[in-house]
């Protein structure tokens, strides 16, 4: 059994917290590489059979050197590709991804109609690095399916986002013909697919989150050692001291909740989007904090910490917003107590 320290000495000798946001295509090599995405895939579809805590760890350190590499839709891809019983070519298409072939999941509701004659025209909107993706598997109105990027009536066009790291696609359709070879679910199974793959959408990004608060720490603090002001580092100043111990608090405190959300196999969507929502918080107010005590030049291209907040401010809003897990949660528990 692969221990979870090795995964995460791998993936720091592989991406290295010196060289942030390294190049999307070479990460993708390495990531197919070092079997990332056989991570979830079980020993029987010829995967490493690995739980949450595996994956959880992976995307952490991914999130530590802001990850250009579509890891996270892609092991979703491969999950919902290896859930499908209705799908001719599973074999095919499972051994095709885990090789490299890259197929993101969309799990947002996508803006489709169907025509008389069975063809689909609309927009899936918000698919990351459609660009490089052989499909996408997207929900269509009779289920979830592989929507192939080359098939005639599939056009890609480019959603311009404020975090340079990651690129995001609408995939557009215009009179598509699915293909019934490559439907994964049925109408009636599309909720049930979408249900399995949201919680680990949600620790993805939340350990996504978790490694990108950790590095913007590390930077500032080691900025703290190193600037002066008044003939001594300003980490020697109490108040500064006190901002640095609030965000080590922040972050420490979602570590706890996501880790034990990661570990725990029964752990509802509400508690899992919570988690999320706390993860993507911390980052938010790491990345602010960070950038103050960083002074004028957190703010140039020349410094990288403004790209921490770039990450966080996309983070808050992918699988939902915090104000929805935060209303869903509260009502979980208020249920609870009845």
């Amino acid at each position: 059994m692969i221990e979870l320290n090795e995964l995460t000495d791998a993936a720091r000798k592989a991406f290295p917290a010196d060289a942030l946001s390294p190049g999307r295509d070479e990460s993708w090599r390495l990531v197919a590489e070092m079997g990332w995405l056989l991570v979830r895939l079980s020993e029987a579809d010829g995967g490493l059979g690995l739980g949450r805590e595996a994956s959880t760890a992976i995307h952490c350190e991914m999130g530590r050197v802001l990850a250009t590499t579509p890891l996270i839709p892609a092991q979703l891809g491969l999950q919902a590709v290896a859930a499908s019983d209705l799908l001719d070519a599973r074999a095919d298409w499972l051994e095709r991804l885990a090789a490299g072939e890259y197929a993101p999941l969309h799990l947002l509701p996508a803006r489709l109609a169907a025509a008389a004659d069975g063809t689909i025209s609309g927009v899936i909107a918000g698919v990351f690095d459609a660009d490089m993706a052989v499909a996408v598997v997207a929900g269509l109105p009779a289920g979830y399916a592989l929507v192939p990027r080359d098939a005639p009536g599939v056009t890609i066009v480019e959603r311009q986002v404020w975090d340079p790291g990651r690129r995001l696609f609408d995939v557009v359709l215009e009179g598509y013909a699915p293909d019934p070879a490559l439907r994964l679910t049925d109408a009636d199974g599309a909720a049930a697919l979408h249900d399995l793959l949201a919680p680990e959408a949600h620790l993805a990004i939340a350990a996504d989150c978790l490694g990108a608060a950790g590095a913007a720490l590390d930077l500032t603090i080691d900025y703290m050692k190193m600037r002066r002001q008044f003939d001594r580092p300003i980490a020697m100043f109490q108040a500064l001291k006190h901002r640095a111990a609030d965000m080590k608090t922040r972050l420490a405190a979602a570590e706890a909740l996501v880790w034990s959300r990661a570990r725990d196999e029964q752990a509802s969507i509400a508690q899992l989007g919570a988690a999320k929502t706390l993860a993507a918080e911390a980052l938010a107010f790491v990345t602010e904090e960070a950038i103050q005590l960083h002074g004028g030049i957190g703010l140039t291209e020349e410094h990288p910490i403004h790209h921490f907040m770039k990450r966080a401010m996309l983070n808050l809003q992918l699988c939902g917003s915090p104000d929805l897990w935060k209303e869903r949660m509260g009502r979980e528990a208020l249920e609870s107590l009845k």
